[in-house]
C-alpha cells in the first residue's frame, strides 16, 4: 500500500506549496540513488519521495487528492495512472515522467550537486569533491623565509607543497585538487592546510618585521663598536653606539620578511647588557670609583607608587 504523500514528505495538511517544494528538495538532495550506490533502500525511499511531490506538488493533482478523487499513487482509473520511469542514460541518472503533468525539473533541484544539463533538463551527476581540511606544524624560518617541502597529509597522500615567504601562523594554504574525489565528471576538492609555525627561540614576529634580543657586554655597551647579529637570512654586522642602553632599539633595514607583495620589513634589534657570571676584581674596582665619582640616577623622575 502507497504511503500518504504528507507523511512521505513529512509535511502538515496545512503546509504551503512553497512547503511542500523545501521539503521535497531537503529529501531528495539526502536520497539521490547516485549519492548511496547500490543502496537499494536508498532508492526506493527515493521514489517514494518523487511519488509524493508528483502527487503534492501539482496543485490540481493535490486537490483531487485531498478530495479523495485519487489515491495515494495516483490512481483514479487504468487509463489515468501516472508514473515515473528511472533510466540510465550512460552519461548519468535522471527522471522521466511518462504521463501529464506536474513533475519538478530536477536540474533546478539539483543545482547545487549537478553540474551537467543538457537542453531539455537534467543530465547525469557531476559534482565537486569535497573539501578536505588539514592541520600542519612548520618551521619559523621557513614561514619567514618561504620553503618547499614534501609532506604526507593525515589520509596517505603525498604532497609537494609550497611554503610562501611571510607565511602566518593560522593562515590556510588551498591545494587545489589534493581534496576529495569529485562524483561523476566533477572535479576534485581541494585541501584546506592551516598553519601553525613554531616559536623561534631567537626570533618574534610583528607584521613583516621581525625582532631580536642582542645580548652584548658591559664595554660594548659602554664603548660601543661593532659586533654580529642574527638575521633571518645571513648573520649581518652592526654598530652599537657609544652609550647605549638595555632596552635601546636599533633597526635593521630591509632584514626582516620578503613578502611577494610590498617592500620588505625591518629587523628590529633589542640590546640587553649583560654582565659576567663571576665579577673580576677590576671590574669591581671600576665600579666602586663609578658609584663615588659620578653622580648618575636612572630612577630620578619616578616618583613613589605608594
Amino acid at each position: 500500500m502507497t504511503r500518504d504523500p504528507y507523511t512521505v514528505l513529512g509535511i502538515a495538511k496545512t503546509a504551503t506549496q512553497d512547503e511542500i517544494r523545501k521539503a521535497y528538495r531537503n529529501l531528495a538532495k539526502k536520497l539521490h540513488p547516485d549519492l548511496h550506490p547500490g543502496d537499494a533502500g536508498k532508492q526506493a525511499e527515493f521514489q517514494e519521495v518523487a511519488a509524493a511531490n508528483d502527487i503534492l506538488g501539482d496543485p490540481e493533482k493535490r486537490r483531487r487528492f485531498d478530495a479523495g478523487e485519487i489515491d495515494a499513487s495516483g490512481q483514479e482509473r487504468p487509463e489515468r495512472q501516472y508514473y515515473h520511469q528511472y533510466a540510465d542514460t550512460g552519461a548519468g541518472r535522471r527522471y522521466d515522467q511518462t504521463g501529464p503533468g506536474g513533475f519538478e525539473d530536477l536540474s533546478d533541484v539539483f543545482a547545487d550537486l549537478f553540474r551537467n544539463r543538457s537542453q531539455g533538463g537534467f543530465e547525469g551527476f557531476d559534482a565537486r569533491g569535497n573539501d578536505m581540511r588539514y592541520q600542519l606544524e612548520v618551521d619559523f624560518l621557513d614561514a619567514a623565509r618561504g620553503a618547499r617541502r614534501a609532506i604526507t597529509l593525515p589520509d596517505g597522500k603525498a604532497i609537494d607543497l609550497a611554503i610562501p615567504a611571510g607565511l602566518k601562523d593560522g593562515q590556510t594554504l588551498r591545494l587545489r585538487g589534493k581534496g576529495g574525489a569529485g562524483y561523476g565528471q566533477g572535479p576534485d576538492g581541494d585541501a584546506l592546510v592551516t598553519i601553525s609555525v613554531r616559536p623561534h627561540p631567537l626570533f618574534t614576529r610583528n607584521e613583516n618585521d621581525i625582532e631580536v634580543e642582542l645580548p652584548i657586554t658591559f664595554d660594548e655597551a659602554v664603548l660601543g663598536g661593532k659586533v654580529e647579529v642574527p638575521t633571518i637570512g645571513d648573520a649581518v654586522s652592526m654598530t652599537v653606539p657609544a652609550g647605549a642602553s638595555s632596552g635601546h632599539r636599533l633597526r635593521l633595514k630591509g632584514k626582516g620578511i620578503r613578502p611577494a607583495k610590498g617592500p620588505a620589513g625591518d629587523q628590529l634589534v633589542r640590546l640587553k647588557i649583560v654582565l659576567p657570571d663571576r665579577m673580576d676584581a677590576g671590574m669591581t674596582d671600576l665600579a666602586r670609583k663609578w658609584r663615588e665619582t659620578v653622580r648618575h640616577d636612572p630612577r630620578r623622575g619616578m616618583g613613589r607608587t605608594s
